[in-house]
């Protein structure tokens, strides 16, 4: 036995991190935790990762752990900011790689808030869903390039740069050969469109854990706009 597989049951240390993250994110959302979404799953991976590992020691690193108790509060809020830390050096190492949200003075770098500055880092392919550029929207959407490129232009779609120049589309904001009534709202609550698309695909604590994207596609687009302000750290 490894010690990422548990010899009880057979299920393995990443899986039972997995299925108590998410139980901690649903529990999280109904008792109307206020977090971003990023938070929320990075809450739940935590608690995951500390739960699995916990059932993966040996009795007597059990009943080492548990003498600790009336500490393991202190020694959590230390953890986390330990994690918090570190993931600020790494922000501040990171170019910029996108445009930026605003004017930087001549000879600086503009800087970026810390989650749209993770986004910038990431694969779009890892966070983002599906995407797709114009010629296949065009052939299978069958939406043309000018129809597309004017709804960039005003702020109606979400474009997400990939490499140089290109810009790629979420496919899920589309409905019926348009995009979804509300992201132009959206944008403007939530300018940047990594982090705009980065919300709008995830679970909402604000929007009772639902996706907004699949509000905005039930209509419901007023909610969603008020959530977005909220969430906005402008």
């Amino acid at each position: 036995m490894t010690r990422f597989q548990n010899q009880t049951d057979g299920i393995s240390q990443e899986a039972l991190a997995g299925l108590v993250a998410e139980a901690v994110q649903q529990a999280l959302v109904q008792h109307g935790i206020a977090m971003d979404p990023q938070a929320l799953a990075s809450a739940g991976a935590i608690a995951g990762s500390v739960a699995a590992a916990l059932t993966f020691l040996s009795q007597a690193q059990l009943l080492a752990v548990d003498a600790f108790r009336g500490e393991w509060t202190a020694l959590a809020t230390d953890f986390v900011q330990s994690i918090a830390g570190k993931a600020t050096r790494r922000d501040a190492a990171i170019v910029a790689v996108d445009e930026p949200t605003t004017a930087a003075e001549p000879g600086k770098v503009a800087s970026h808030p810390p989650g749209e500055r993770m986004l910038q880092s990431m694969l779009i392919e890892d966070w983002a869903g599906e995407v797709a550029g114009s010629t296949y929207l065009e052939e299978k959407f069958r939406i043309p390039r000018s129809t597309l490129h004017r709804w960039q232009r005003r702020g109606e779609v979400i474009a997400l740069r990939k490499g140089g120049r290109k810009h790629v589309f979420p496919l899920a904001q589309f409905v019926d050969g348009r995009p979804a009534t509300g992201i132009s709202e959206v944008l403007s609550a939530i300018a940047n469109p990594r982090l705009a698309w980065f919300w709008l695909n995830r679970a909402a604590p604000g929007l009772g854990g639902r996706i907004p994207i699949d509000m905005l596609k039930q209509d419901m687009v007023q909610q969603v706009v008020l959530a977005a302000r909220d969430f906005s750290p402008v």
